[in-house]
């Protein structure tokens, strides 16, 4: 079993430095908690083992001396799937059996309660897919990535409120010009104009 220090320094009335041991426990070592309220779905696992395969097992699992998971089922699992004998884990013996049960929800639900800046996130997502990242990693599913990136798509095609074209020096369109445009008419003219409305409404009254 091979373990590395981290030394977290706790503000306050914890003032005092924790030392954290990163080590490498074999899976079946681990024993997954029997009131985990958190489900993960094949679907998910599936997305975990993929996040594993390209980035590493960059969060270790959560473990009681005992070995029992207080966070870290669904990462096991994904291991599990890709076929590994050992695992990065994190023992927490400062905490009491309270603490660890209470630290399984907590651990999930504090990372739900944050949201997200969507323009700086379609913004990433567009940047990692025009790089050629494949975007389906990262955990959206298809509907939310297809929305996301084709939202982007479209605010890049905005232009700015107070933004005015150059006045071509040969008009495309002069007074007088009538448009049919498929069912409607743009006539360039003057609404104030009885000749005007004349020539663009006939005999025809405006719904207004």
């Amino acid at each position: 079993m091979r373990a590395t220090n981290l030394a977290v320094n706790l503000p306050g009335k914890l003032a005092k430095t924790l030392e954290i041991q990163i080590e490498r426990w074999p899976v079946d070592r681990l024993i997954p908690s029997d009131v985990n309220p958190r489900m993960h779905s094949p679907e998910q696992v599936a997305q975990l083992a993929s996040s594993i395969r390209e980035f590493g097992f960059t969060n270790p699992i959560l473990v009681g001396p005992d070995g029992k998971i207080i966070a870290g089922e669904g990462r096991l699992r994904a291991a599990q799937t890709l076929g590994m004998r050992e695992v990065p884990v994190i023992v927490l013996e400062h905490l009491s059996a309270l603490q660890r049960r209470a630290l399984a929800i907590a651990d999930n639900q504090l990372a739900l309660n944050a949201a997200w800046d969507e323009e700086l996130l379609r913004i990433e997502l567009a940047t990692l897919n025009d790089e050629g990242f494949d975007v389906n990693l990262i955990g959206f599913d298809d509907e939310e990535l297809a929305h996301l990136l084709a939202a982007q798509d479209a605010a890049q095609g905005l232009t700015d409120e107070d933004a005015v074209p150059e006045v071509p020096e040969t008009p495309v369109s002069t007074a007088g010009d009538l448009w049919t445009l498929g069912e409607h008419k743009l006539l360039v003219g003057d609404a104030t104009v009885a000749a005007d409305v004349q020539r663009l409404m006939g005999t025809d009254a405006a719904d207004c």
